[in-house]
């Protein structure tokens, strides 16, 4: 059986070498089995394009170049599409989901699973505040999503080849990899782990950067509209209150009692306010979606594909 890996990754020169050969190491052990790896350049600017093409005299690789920098999930379906492999096994570049785990993935598969997540029950180097706004994350998208999305599952899992099949046919143009394992079905399965610390280097996704922040809102909308009809409700709740307001402004003034209100007004058009800018930003966020739906634009232009000789 063939096995594909593929790694999405950026400026991981310090990392490259040490993962190449554990995930040779973890693989040349078992029965039967041969692999492929399939290295996904996001236009890094340090020698990990050297380094990989030193290590491809030795190793199965294959190195796919992207003609500019455009992000973890188009560099994994870009990696998918040029895998042979009967299962795929996709990961980060740093460590910090150990290779060592893969016995047990392609076990779990041979079991009948096609999808074989891996849940973290620890996460080492990372803080308390960190690992507590992400299980918040965790349970926001799941109120609001039509699928459960398991907690602390990440980018490290295997697929089936009939699942990367059906992945590689959907079109959306910004998908949530996480929750597309789960929506796509078939027999899944879990693996727990500790998540090591990364190997080398530093993180490229901090808490509040830009790459959290587009992941979240990407799993928040992906699979539901329900932000949508809470805008709505939100907003009816608001003209009752407000209804309210005007009621007793006008008993007030009938009977004598108003006084200035400055305050209060004050108040109430501040709320009001914010109010009308969420609902807008909610509804800008699907409009969004759809520009980029239906602009057509492919997800991922690849510069160039470099085999093994």
């Amino acid at each position: 059986m063939l096995i594909s890996y593929v790694f999405s990754f950026r400026n991981e020169a310090q990392n490259i070498n040490e993962l190449v050969s554990r995930v040779d190491k973890s693989t040349n052990n078992l029965k039967d089995i041969s692999y492929e790896m399939i290295f996904v350049n996001d236009k890094s600017t340090d020698n990990s394009l050297e380094i990989l093409l030193d290590l491809q005299k030795k190793y199965p690789i294959t190195i796919i170049n992207m003609s500019r920098r455009f992000g973890v999930t188009p560099c994994i379906i870009a990696g998918l599409g040029y895998t042979k492999g009967e299962a795929i096994i996709y990961m980060d570049a740093d460590l910090q989901d150990p290779p060592e785990l893969v016995p047990t993935l392609i076990e779990r598969h041979k079991n009948g699973a096609d999808v074989v997540h891996t849940t973290r029950t620890k996460r080492e180097g990372e803080g308390f505040f960190k690992l507590w706004l992400t299980k918040r994350a965790y349970k926001a998208i799941n109120l609001f999503s039509d699928i459960s999305l398991p907690e602390n599952t990440g980018d490290f899992k295997l697929l089936s080849r009939k699942v990367v099949d059906h992945l590689l046919s959907l079109k959306e143009y910004d998908p949530y990899m996480r929750g597309l394992s789960i929506w796509v079905g078939f027999n899944q399965d879990f693996v727990f782990y500790t998540r090591e610390a990364r190997f080398a280097g530093k993180s490229k996704f901090p808490i509040f950067s830009t790459g959290p922040t587009k992941e979240f809102i990407r799993g928040l909308t992906a699979y539901s509209a329900s932000p949508l009809y809470l805008s709505f409700f939100i907003g009816l709740f608001t003209s009752i209150i407000s209804l309210g307001l005007i009621i007793y402004a006008l008993i007030s003034k009938f009977l004598g009692i108003a006084s200035d209100g400055s305050t209060g007004i004050l108040i109430a058009i501040s709320f009001f306010s914010g109010v009308i800018l969420m609902t807008n930003g909610i509804l800008g966020i699907y409009l969004a979606k759809i520009y980029y739906e239906v602009k057509g634009r492919p997800r991922f232009i690849v510069d160039e594909v470099l085999y093994k000789k």
